[in-house]
């Protein structure tokens, strides 16, 4: 039998900042095209000398990873897995530049072994001493999903009984000024939020989200991730049997989901895929979340940490509402849905424990 999964501890660097009890209180709408993280302090975490050299990406992962495990009270891990979609692109960017403006030669090597995709996993088993399974997963929009996957079925199988589980990004000039060129994000000059965008493409940010998961319930436990399912391709006239098929399978009906996650991002050629899955969840609330933390490949790992509160706390701040609720409903059952221009589409159940 395969055992449960818990979500012990939870952690973030965001566009609102990090993760803490006044998150939502203190959070503000992104209405701008490209939005960077709020950086919290590092120097009790990493060295100075260190800090200079290391990318955003990389100082996010290690925070969000830390206070994970901090709030799971766990100083060890079993194992590390992260997904990433861009990795380490400021330091990419950063030796490439190099290599062209001083042509090829005299070129100091830190950047390019901190450009790999692997890199923010391995600086936070280096830093905690962590010899365990190590993994990085780049797939796009369901990089974190499919780390997530792994863990779960590691977990499940029991594998290993505590990992650290996260998805990182970062923000680099270079690669937004191409994701703008092609029209994947808004143009300069918009200022739209998710819910007044009238146009196509996204706000784009980055961040980190971190989880402390493990097979054994405790006290500071969350919630119990029960599924994670990931589909390339699904149409959408199909998503109504792309979800029922999921809640078939972990025994439960429309009816008995009482929370929706949506990846709702304003990018109006797309966001009607969020539309369908409503209307095949009339009675559920419907949350969001990229209007806080923006779009950016790991961002659906937000998307956990707002199910995981919600789950604990049984309460909906206001500002996560995308449509206000009809009738106040115990939260037993919250289904994540998210995807990026109609395709890598990922489900995601979490249920009270």
């Amino acid at each position: 039998m395969k055992n449960k999964v818990y979500i012990n501890g939870m952690g973030a660097v965001t566009a609102q900042g990090n993760w803490r009890d006044s998150f939502w209180a203190e959070s503000q709408e992104i209405r701008y095209p490209i939005t960077k993280a709020v950086q919290p302090s590092y120097k009790d975490l990493i060295p100075p000398s260190m800090v200079r050299r290391m990318s955003r990406g990389i100082k996010m992962g290690i925070y969000a990873a830390q206070q994970a495990l901090d709030d799971a009270g766990i100083a060890l891990p079993d194992a590390i897995i992260t997904g990433t979609g861009l990795g380490c692109s400021e330091d990419s960017e950063k030796f490439l530049r190099n290599i062209l403006d001083n042509e090829e030669q005299f070129l100091t090597p830190t950047s390019f072994i901190q450009s790999t995709h692997n890199t923010v996993a391995a600086q936070i088993a280096l830093r905690l001493q962590c010899k365990g399974y190590n993994f990085t997963y780049v797939n796009r929009s369901v990089s974190f999903e499919s780390a997530l996957l792994d863990g779960l079925v590691q977990l499940q199988h029991g594998e290993a009984d505590q990992l650290l589980v996260g998805g990182v990004d970062e923000v680099s000039d270079h690669t937004y000024m191409l994701l703008q060129r092609i029209g994947h994000i808004k143009p300069d000059g918009i200022t739209e939020t998710v819910r007044e965008s009238q146009s196509i493409g996204v706000n784009y940010a980055e961040g980190a989200s971190f989880f402390a998961l493990s097979g054994t319930k405790t006290e500071r436990s969350y919630a119990e991730l029960a599924d994670v399912l990931l589909r390339n391709v699904v149409e959408q006239e199909e998503l109504g049997a792309f979800v029922q098929s999921f809640l078939e399978h972990n025994g439960l009906q429309i009816s008995d989901v009482d929370t929706l996650v949506l990846g709702i991002n304003g990018d109006q050629e797309y966001d009607s895929y969020y539309r369908s899955v409503m209307e095949f969840c009339p009675d559920a609330n419907v949350l969001y979340y990229k209007h806080l933390v923006g779009q950016f490949d790991s961002c659906s790992a937000f998307a956990l940490i707002v199910a995981a509160y919600v789950a604990t706390m049984q309460t909906v701040d206001p500002i996560l509402h995308w449509e206000a609720p009809s009738a106040k409903r115990p939260i037993r059952n919250i289904l994540l849905y998210n995807h990026y221009k109609g395709r890598d589409h990922s489900l995601l159940l979490v249920r009270t424990c």
